[in-house]
């Protein structure tokens, strides 16, 4: 086939019908046969050869050259596309490094396997044409909802038409045991789209929990305003969920509003996730008062916050605790999912038995150390007492209020505390020195006779030692693996070393060390409060 005036405008009329067919700019398919033809003339002229066409957007007239580079000596590796400076004197006036000279070539004859090939590379560029277009369509679309047409499963998943594209609902993304016939209209969220080597992926999901929050947009104006705003969503799919919500307007109950007259917002959502029954919660910053909140429609008597291990403790009444726990745990799992804290359920008689049990466990404390009767232990207990350390070094005036205690008892239970914490630091001193504890660790301020004992045991027995530790192995810490959190234990947290208190700790004694330069320390100080301040300016 040669490129002739004949067909010129062939190349136009094609190029703007497969555009139009496949929604992509005309400019890309005429870019594809251009390369297609750059490649037949080739094959033709020589590989080695830089040939080029450009064809003209309004005649058709596609023109072919051929492109040589001016490069110096030196560099000239391409006899057929380059040349020096000596040899393009003859084709041009005063060459230099760079230049290049434009010919024109005859258009070629292209026959059956060269028109063939181009055919390929014009259906390739225009495939990438086509990928690309779809990832623009769909990347600024990720976290909505769309409408698709069911086409057909496979291995469980269901492959959906997107209009412009397929994208895939896997197994796990669907809600309990649904299934789809082809053609089935169905509403999904757009989970994830990735550009990968096949064209672009589009991910699916009806069971995350942006889903419900999506769809509680839809129905419910308030929401999409920005007059309500959802906090957070839980989902057991299929089963059950929890939403917490929070109004910015005063007049405006959050969770009316989600329910909507006689409950038709609520269950237009509920009827698109299969039933799945949705418990409405009003958000509350303060996270016990939330964590009530969430555990509804259970009734909660206590709770206690643990907030540096994200910890929780729940102490309902005894009849309540099946419904706290929900069946096979949903309930408090969900309200763990809805407040990012592990929650710990106890009733009102687990409770009193743990108390008590805290309770004797520091009265025989006090008998042991203080040789004191038991009604004597069970007063400092019950005036709030828990170790020696206190009753040594408290204001005597705190002892004074306890029954029958005066200022001679006073001073001889301080005497008592002080001997026995002497004592027992005298003997983990000399244990840590058994274990090979060095001078440099046990003078380093901060740290107690038992805490270096218990660092040696760790085989931590010098000051580079304690300097080389992450704060996490002196304080303990929490790990997150596959949504399970596992505790970590820390050397010293027996000791209530917070993760604080370790870093300045570790820091301390690598600046000692000459490991760290303060200067440095007090400059990132300085800057890490300029940002907070910028920070709190800006809010």
């Amino acid at each position: 086939m040669a490129i002739t005036s004949a067909n010129q405008l062939e190349l136009l009329q094609t190029a703007e019908a497969v555009a139009r067919e496949k929604m992509i700019d005309p400019a890309l398919v005429i870019e594809a046969m251009e390369e297609s033809l750059a490649r037949a003339a080739k094959s033709r002229y020589g590989a080695e050869m830089d040939i080029r066409v450009s064809i003209d957007r309004k005649t058709g007239r596609a023109a072919f050259t051929r492109v040589r580079t001016v490069v110096e000596e030196a560099e000239l590796e391409n006899y057929q596309a380059e040349f020096t400076v000596e040899q393009a004197k003859q084709y041009m006036e005063n060459p230099e490094v760079g230049q290049q000279l434009v010919e024109e070539v005859p258009p070629v004859e292209m026959g059956r396997i060269a028109a063939q090939s181009a055919k390929q590379v014009i259906l390739q560029k225009v495939r990438e044409a086509e990928r690309d277009r779809q990832y623009e369509e769909f990347k600024d679309r990720a976290g909505t909802i769309i409408n698709a047409l069911v086409k057909r499963e496979e291995y469980g998943n269901v492959i959906v038409d997107v209009g412009s594209g397929e994208a895939v609902l896997r197994r796990n993304e669907k809600i309990g045991r649904e299934s789809y016939r082809p053609n089935d209209r169905i509403r999904c969220y757009i989970k994830d789209v990735r550009r990968e080597q096949r064209g672009p992926q589009i991910f699916l999901s009806r069971t995350a929990p942006e889903f419900m929050a999506e769809l509680f947009k839809m129905e419910v104006p308030e929401i999409y305003d920005g007059i309500i705003e959802i906090k957070a969503v839980a989902r057991d799919p299929g089963s059950r969920a929890k939403i917490a919500v929070i109004s910015y307007d005063g007049s405006i109950d959050p969770v009316g509003a989600c329910v909507g007259m006689r409950g038709s917002r609520v269950q237009a959502v509920v009827n698109e996730l299969q039933g799945e029954k949705i418990d409405i919660i009003p958000w509350n910053d303060d996270q016990p008062t939330f964590l009530v909140n969430a555990l509804q429609p259970a009734e909660v008597t206590k709770v206690v916050l643990d907030e540096e291990a994200e910890r929780i403790e729940v102490v309902v009444p005894d009849e309540q605790l099946s419904l706290a726990i929900g069946r096979r745990g949903q309930n408090v799992r969900l309200a763990s999912q809805l407040t990012h804290l592990d929650i710990d359920i106890l009733t009102e008689a687990q409770e009193s038995e743990r108390r008590q049990a805290e309770f004797a466990e520091r009265t025989a404390l006090f008998m042991e150390t203080l040789d004191v009767d038991e009604f004597f232990a069970q007063l400092l207990v019950s005036e709030g007492f828990t170790s020696l350390e206190e009753v040594a070094y408290v204001e005597v005036d705190e002892l004074l209020v306890i029954d029958g205690v005066d200022e001679a008892t006073a001073s001889e239970l301080q005497a008592r505390a002080r001997d026995n914490i002497e004592a027992a630091n005298k003997k983990a001193l000399e244990n840590a020195i058994a274990l090979g504890a060095e001078d440099s660790l046990i003078s380093f301020d901060g740290l107690t006779p038992q805490m270096v004992e218990a660092l040696a045991n760790d085989d931590v027995k010098t000051l580079e030692d304690f300097a080389t530790c992450a704060d996490w192995e002196l304080a303990g810490g929490w790990t997150t693996v596959n949504g399970e959190r596992s505790k970590d234990d820390g050397t010293l947290e027996p000791f209530d070393v917070s993760l604080q208190e370790a870093q300045d700790m570790i820091m301390t004694a690598r600046v000692m060390l000459g490991w760290v330069d303060p200067t440095e320390l007090e400059t990132d100080e300085v800057e890490g409060e300029g940002d907070a301040a910028e920070m709190e300016a800006e809010v």
